[in-house]
């Protein structure tokens, strides 16, 4: 008995072939990638590389995102397959088979996807991993050499996953048939919708969503502020994204209906009652590639433009080649700096190296809470950190301003300071824990100033710089805290030879910290952190580009699915058209028409929502140290171009499908 239910679904999946071979070789492909992507993340190959621990982190989250990726996609594409194959299933209910009978038979053909799934994907996951593994290192700069091997653990945990996910589909279609009835089953797939209504209320809400998220993007001011509202942006737009399919859509097909001049003419009658009568189905499909569409465009466009501007971000994160910060308890004598950058360009004389562009200077840093002219520490007790309230203060003396910002000021009387305001401060007087101060003057801060990036992050309203007249004054305001002294520098020579001469130099730093009592808080290069950032941002882009090609996929079968499932519901439609006098030059244009508008919007709005989140992307890129707008402008346009061409490739060749279904 069991060899005919396997006889069954090996003859039912061949005569559906059109439905499965499609998700056949997306669960092929789904499984390639889960595999390949937890093989490479659990590569102990990449341990000892330099900047593989960053690596590794972005590709765990790469693991758990394609994860749950290919079971959401998994399930969706069941959907569509088992609502085509509902007539099936009920003419075998008509002819006698029970509904357990009809259980067995979609559990033999549930093992059989399984099998072939997993088999092929594991097959040529072994077999391209290599060479995305390659491809890996050459993005992310890794230069030694991975050995070829098949992780056994990948393997098992591929097999798990979709083990799982194809039992919990074979158990959703278990209910599926348990809950209806034969004539249902028969009727399945040709079952229509009355004309919706137009849900004005519904309507109204999803436009207020869009506008809403719109509105947060557009008014993120500062980093901290687009990190805390990108996440809500996000949901409201994708809310009102299928608000506006499945409402706002309808809505304006019932005003173009009510608009005779337009409605009554042949074209616009069929395509606009065509669209309407089953616009509610269509909508969620048409949501779905929007929010796919979209996730592409930012996932690539973002990550793309990272890794171009890697150069870019270290420059503004790291504007010299090695940046020292030292922690002093007290104020450290003059002699004590001097000995200590003696120290440091004797070690750079020692490795050969020429160093230029010298700069040193202290200050003192605090979290503030600043309201008008009144400066106070930032209250956090509790541990938790309010982003929105807190600011910083940043207090030097006027020698050192001049030194850090290369700006002549004049002199500064005790009991006076300037400052370079946060937020809405003005007037003669400010008071600063608890100590009022007159202010002697505004500081002009220059185009190129150092600390600008900060000033980008956290919002130019949240950050002030006060300059005091001397050591005296800041011992003053700043007793208790620690003082910062920065020493930064270029050095010339190779990565290998400038790494060798960091090296050098923290050996020599770290000889004077008993001697000196400081502490070495930071000491970068930048050289170091361009292998850290290659790891990091390299890891994005291929992630972006693994995400990229799995959304892509995702998005041609839902639209292929959709192209087969729209033929066979028009096919009868026109077939009636034509025989109640419209010329098959007619029936053309109007199936033309219909087909482009509805599958061009998804990407229309996709670009529109890409073009209104751009304010608050710019300003999460920064996060990462990337303020070149000029290249994520381009990176944007380039992105949107190339995915438009595939898009519109992927509808030319699935019309294709429609067109001979319905003809």
């Amino acid at each position: 008995m069991n060899h005919l239910y396997y006889r069954l679904a090996v003859t039912n999946l061949k005569n559906n072939k059109q439905f499965y071979l499609p998700y056949i070789l997306a669960g092929i492909f789904s499984a390639m990638m889960f595999y390949i992507m937890r093989t490479i993340q659990g590569n102990d190959s990449l341990d000892s590389m330099r900047g593989a621990g960053t690596l590794k982190i972005v590709l765990f989250m790469g693991v758990i995102i394609v994860g749950a990726c290919v079971c959401i996609f998994l399930f969706y594409t069941n959907s569509f397959v088992m609502k085509r194959r509902k007539k099936e299933l009920g003419v075998y209910n008509i002819l006698g088979m029970e509904k357990r009978h009809i259980a067995r038979v979609l559990a033999w053909e549930a093992v059989i996807l399984y099998v072939v799934s997993v088999c092929g994907g594991l097959v040529f996951g072994i077999v391209f991993n290599k060479l995305v593994t390659m491809f890996l290192c050459q993005l992310t700069g890794l230069s030694e050499s991975i050995p070829f091997y098949v992780s056994w653990w990948g393997c098992l945990q591929t097999a798990e996953l979709f083990a799982a996910v194809y039992a919990l589909m074979l158990v959703y279609n278990f209910i599926q048939i348990r809950l209806s009835d034969p004539v249902a089953l028969l009727h399945g797939d040709s079952v229509g919708e009355r004309e919706p209504r137009a849900k004005w209320v519904s309507a109204v809400i999803g436009i207020v969503c869009i506008l809403a998220g719109y509105l947060m993007a557009a008014c993120a001011e500062d980093v901290i502020e687009a990190v805390n509202t990108f996440f809500v942006a996000v949901v409201l737009v994708i809310a009102g994204t299928y608000i506006l399919f499945e409402s706002v859509s309808i809505a304006v097909l019932k005003l173009l209906k009510a608009n005779k001049q337009y409605y009554y003419k042949t074209e616009h009658f069929i395509s606009v009652s065509g669209m309407m009568y089953r616009m509610k189905r269509n909508a969620v499909g048409l949501a779905n590639i929007c929010v796919l569409s979209t996730m592409v465009l930012v996932i690539l466009s973002t990550t793309v433009c990272l890794y171009a501007g890697v150069e870019d971000s270290l420059q503004n994160m790291f504007p010299k080649e090695i940046s020292a910060t030292f922690y002093f308890r007290n104020i450290p004598d003059e002699s004590v700096r001097d000995y200590l950058l003696g120290q440091i360009r004797g070690a750079a004389d020692g490795q050969d190296r020429k160093m230029t562009d010298v700069s040193e200077y202290m200050d003192v840093v605090f979290l503030t809470h600043t309201v008008g002219n009144v400066v106070e520490h930032y209250d956090n007790e509790d541990g938790s950190y309010d982003f929105t309230e807190m600011g910083m203060l940043y207090v030097m003396t006027r020698e050192d301003y001049e030194k850090f910002a290369g700006q002549m000021l004049d002199a500064i009387a005790q009991g006076e300071v300037m400052v370079a305001p946060a937020g809405g401060f003005s007037g003669d007087v400010i008071r600063v824990f608890g100590t009022e101060y007159s202010v002697a003057g505004e500081l002009a801060l220059p185009e190129d100033f150092p600390d600008e990036d900060i000033r980008a992050f956290m919002g130019g309203s949240k950050v002030m710089y006060m300059v005091v007249p001397d050591n005296d004054a800041l011992e003053q305001v700043c007793a208790g805290n620690d003082f910062e002294y920065h020493v930064g520098a270029d050095v010339d020579g190779t990565d290998a030879e400038r790494i060798a001469c960091v090296s050098a130099i923290r050996e020599a730093v770290s000889v004077c910290q008993s001697q000196f009592g400081f502490e070495t808080g930071l000491f970068t290069s930048r050289t170091e952190q361009r292998e850290e950032y290659m790891g990091m941002n390299g890891g994005f882009l291929f992630i972006g580009l693994f995400l990229g090609i799995l959304f892509l996929m995702i998005t041609m079968l839902i639209i292929y699915y959709k192209q087969i499932s729209e033929g066979f519901e028009d096919r009868e439609r026109f077939a009636v058209m034509t025989k109640v006098g419209m010329s098959r030059d007619m029936v053309r244009n109007t199936i033309n028409t219909q087909v482009r508008t509805v599958f061009f919007l998804p990407i229309t709005v996709a670009v529109i929502h890409l073009v209104m989140a751009f304010p608050i992307l710019k300003q999460v890129m920064m996060v990462f140290g990337l303020v070149n707008t000029t290249l994520f402008v381009v990176c944007l346009v380039l992105t949107a171009a190339v995915f438009a061409v595939i898009y519109f490739i992927v509808f030319k060749l699935t019309s294709r499908t429609y067109y001979r279904i319905v003809y």
